[in-house]
């Protein structure tokens, strides 16, 4: 693993106080011109203030900040000769939580800096069985502290992986451990190799196919976003993740089956977004796509697609959608979608969502992949309305850089290898808008170039 690229300057509490002071005692400046001057000349220096409690001199101080009170309140409590967990550090927990959620506050960051993951880690060390709220108020706070690189390597240090699976554990009973605990999981793992690593070491999956298995009523959003974070590759510190391998294990123990069986509750759970992007981490090769299908899979995200398109649900539909694209990736799940009218289906939701390039762009990459080797199912997509779809939204859309860069992709494959398709295109004027697409967006040029060359044109490199 690599030093972290773009690696930023940091600096104390103290020494910036003594900046501020020295704008006072040597430049004359007044306090408050002093501490916007401190701040704005360490910026300009490329140093991280983040964590940095800044206020002015005389009006305030460090220990008058509300979360660093509660820290030192939190530690003075926790250093106590009792296990016992109090009234008042659950009441001081909970108002850290809430401090720690106030957006753009940055207190999240001041209290990572000040110690508050090692004084949680401590305290969630300690508790005793049957002090479940006192754990829940504790895993919540940390899940708000866990936001960068420094903050989740404290939670390494402090112990923190073997100390949530094995709350998680203990604890499996409460569904309210559970969605904090998941949480906390989430929030370490999310741009580090090493602490997915580490999750994967204590079988964290044995344990996510458990609550999928004997919790899925509950629905626990928190548990498909910490598979989500476990098998994406997002740590720029490593060169090659480990995530792929992780991917197989999972589905290897029945996890890609158990969330198809989340999805198939359809839109009336609340998760059923969280599953779905879920599930499209898990599928990372042909074989475990091909075994969601054989489980329903792709029945099951077709099926969701079609109430997106009645209930006017976008957010559902470009999830599927984009699900889709990823299980179509398989030559076998590609039959079987177009099979299930799949192809009709998604000309459908084109025609609810015309007003949102955003859903079509998604529309236009599953078809793109389905056409793809195969003049067959460009054939159908043409039969199903791709063709006119393509030609109204690049006339109707042409600032949507991502859909008409899909569009064009999507016209390629429908023409590589199918003539008629490439006839009935040209007739009905697709040149004329991917040209526009290729002469407007530079993300397009490619796109648009292949699609020119495939479409038969001579002068596509013009």
């Amino acid at each position: 693993m690599g030093p972290p690229k773009n690696a930023v300057r940091s600096i104390s509490q103290e020494a910036f106080d003594e900046v501020v002071k020295e704008n006072m005692d040597d430049l004359g400046m007044d306090p408050t011109e002093a501490l916007q001057d401190a701040i704005q000349t360490l910026t300009l220096q490329g140093v991280d203030l983040s964590g940095i409690v800044t206020c002015v001199p005389g009006e305030g101080s460090v220990k008058d900040n509300p979360v660093i009170h509660c820290l030192d309140r939190l530690n003075q409590l926790n250093a106590g000769p009792s296990n016992q967990i109090d009234d008042e550090t659950v009441e001081l927990l909970n108002k850290l939580t809430e401090l720690c959620n106030s957006e753009g506050s940055g207190n999240a960051a001041i209290a990572s800096r000040n110690g508050g993951v090692e004084i949680i880690c401590s305290i969630c060390s300690k508790v005793q069985k049957g002090c479940e709220h006192a754990i829940v108020s504790a895993l919540k706070a940390l899940a708000f502290l866990l936001h960068d690189l420094k903050s989740r390597e404290t939670f390494r240090a402090s112990d923190g992986p073997k100390l949530v699976v094995g709350i998680i554990t203990d604890g499996f009973e409460n569904i309210d451990i559970l969605s904090s605990g998941f949480a906390v999981i989430a929030a370490a793992a999310t741009g580090n190799e090493v602490l997915k690593e580490l999750f994967v070491e204590l079988k964290i999956e044995e344990l996510i196919l458990r609550v999928l298995s004997v919790k899925r009523e509950a629905s626990i959003q928190s548990v498909y976003d910490a598979i989500w974070v476990l098998l994406t590759p997002d740590d720029n510190r490593v060169l090659a993740s480990q995530v792929f391998g992780y991917a197989r294990k999972f589905a290897k123990i029945g996890i890609a089956r158990a969330l198809v069986d989340s999805i198939r509750a359809g839109l009336s759970s609340s998760s059923l977004v969280s599953a779905s992007i879920a599930l499209k981490a898990v599928a990372v090769n042909d074989e475990i796509c091909t075994s969601i299908s054989e489980n329903g899979g792709v029945d099951a995200v077709l099926v969701c697609i079609d109430d997106s398109s009645e209930q006017g649900n976008k957010t559902v539909a470009k999830v599927c959608c984009s699900l889709l694209c990823k299980l179509a990736g398989s030559d076998a799940n590609k039959t079987a979608i177009v099979e299930k009218k799949g192809m009709d289906r998604l000309i459908k939701l084109s025609a609810r969502f015309f007003d949102d390039p955003s859903v079509l762009q998604e529309i236009m990459a599953v078809i793109s992949v389905l056409s793809l080797r195969s003049p067959e199912n460009a054939a159908r997509a043409i039969e199903a309305g791709a063709g006119e779809l393509a030609l109204q939204a690049m006339q109707k859309f042409p600032a949507a850089q991502q859909m008409q860069k899909n569009s064009c992709l999507m016209i390629r494959n429908l023409v590589a290898r199918n003539a008629a398709n490439r006839t009935l295109l040209l007739i009905n004027g697709v040149e004329k808008h991917i040209r526009v697409a290729k002469q407007n967006h530079v993300s397009c040029k490619e796109a648009a170039t292949d699609a020119l060359r495939d479409l038969g044109l001579d002068d596509y490199n013009v």
